[in-house]
């Protein structure tokens, strides 16, 4: 589902999700079976302050659609149970259960979905390329600044669905991860910190009548309404004129047979990890045959291969040619089980031998270690053209810096021939 499905009412906003269920594909069988990653987990006792009945959150969702995307909200309580859980009960401020917008919607959510409101720059200017969060249909939603307008406007393209929207600086912060209790990266003035939700205060509850009200229902009422809650966020038909936004569809690359090219998959578990392989054929209607260069096939017969559609298929990324080390912060890809896994670098591990890197992944919510020679720079496909992220604008594409060696090479040899001594 594109955020640009998502219609802004004037008093109230419901969602529906998508009933359509997620069939796994041959590849998550064969990569299920290299490897079963272990669910993390918050911890029952001693909660952190933003999981305290009363606290101001932000509530993220892997229903398909809501991927990338937090909203605002209270957590009510941990969610009941006969055995120690990580799941607490939260009530939305902008979502509702019913159409007159009088009752606000309450979910359970694990504790990985869950996290303070993230700080913000009262002043800040963006720039080409870097990593945002848009406030759009009541929701923060994960993005990367592609193109400067004028005025203090922006396009923004969001990468899970694949589209582009128009943002006014005041609807813009800068993305952050909530990563062991800290944000990263840090503010960059203390003293200009303003919390996301100051924008959208309006509908905000107190505390104590929200746990008045809540006392008005049984838990076991509360859980029994986890799927009708689901079911309540209706999804209705795009007004993008109602939030301000304009949408720009992202260009539709053409692939040759045997073209090299990467590709990715929106099914659970995948998100943000591209694999390599070979056009086969074209299918009609912007849909390819594609050869995994590493997958096999159950029975090791063959590579596998599947269909996708362009949206999912990408040119290989140009090879970046890094003057230094990776830094911390620096959105990379990881080369884990056969396949490139978007993350950032959130440490630095130097010895005498070699430098490695601890690497986090937010789909996942994992940090695992990577060499240098596992890594390679984050990259996006948009309009035709690779965006890199701000951070690492340092890095030189490998053909600029093999043309720059070349002019040196010449000029070298042009000084000496002509007797002018050595160029410096």
């Amino acid at each position: 589902m594109s955020i640009g499905c998502l219609h802004h009412q004037k008093n109230h906003t419901s969602y529906s999700l998508p009933k359509d269920p997620i069939h796994p594909s041959p590849r998550s069988h064969k990569i299920r079976e290299m490897s079963k990653r272990k669910p993390t987990r918050a911890p029952t006792t001693d909660d952190p302050p933003h999981l305290q009945p009363g606290s101001q959150i932000e509530i993220s969702s892997n229903d398909p659609g809501f991927l990338g995307s937090w909203y605002t909200g209270v957590l009510i309580k941990r969610a009941p149970s006969k055995k120690p859980n990580n799941k607490f009960v939260v009530e939305y401020t902008h979502l509702f259960e019913d159409e007159a917008g009088t009752k606000p919607l309450r979910e359970t959510a694990d504790a990985v979905d869950l996290r303070p409101p993230a700080p913000r720059e009262k002043v800040r200017k963006f720039k080409f390329s870097e990593e945002v969060d848009a406030f759009h249909n009541d929701g923060w939603w994960e993005g990367v600044i592609t193109k400067e307008l004028e005025n203090g406007r922006f396009h923004v393209y969001f990468k899970r669905s694949k589209e582009q929207l128009e943002f006014g600086e005041d609807q813009l912060r800068l993305h952050r991860e909530w990563i062991k209790g800290a944000w990263t990266p840090p503010l960059e003035e203390d003293k200009h910190v303003k919390e996301s939700d100051e924008v959208v205060t309006e509908g905000k509850m107190d505390y104590n009548q929200v746990v008045a009200r809540g006392k008005l229902e049984c838990d076991n009422t509360a859980i029994k309404k986890k799927d009708d809650n689901s079911a309540s966020k209706k999804k209705l038909k795009s007004d993008l004129a109602a939030s301000g936004g304009k949408f720009e569809s992202n260009e539709i690359t053409k692939y040759r047979e045997g073209e090299r090219v990467e590709v990715t998959s929106d099914e659970d578990g995948f998100e943000g990890a591209w694999f390599t392989g070979t056009i086969v054929k074209a299918l009609g209607k912007d849909r390819y045959l594609f050869q995994y260069d590493c997958l096999r096939t159950d029975d090791d017969t063959d590579f596998l291969k599947e269909k996708f559609d362009a949206l999912h298929i990408r040119p290989c990324p140009p090879e970046i040619f890094m003057a230094d080390s990776f830094q911390k912060l620096d959105e990379v890809d990881a080369f884990y089980l056969d396949g490139w896994w978007v993350g950032v670098i959130s440490k630095v591990l130097n010895s005498l031998s070699e430098t490695n890197y601890e690497v986090y992944f937010k789909a996942t919510q994992e940090e695992m270690k990577f060499k240098y020679s596992e890594l390679r720079i984050h990259q996006d496909w948009i309009n035709g053209k690779w965006v890199t992220a701000s951070k690492v604008l340092h890095s030189i594409p490998l053909q600029h810096l093999c043309r720059y060696l070349f002019l040196n090479v010449l000029h070298e040899f042009f000084c000496v021939s002509m007797g002018l001594g050595h160029y410096s």
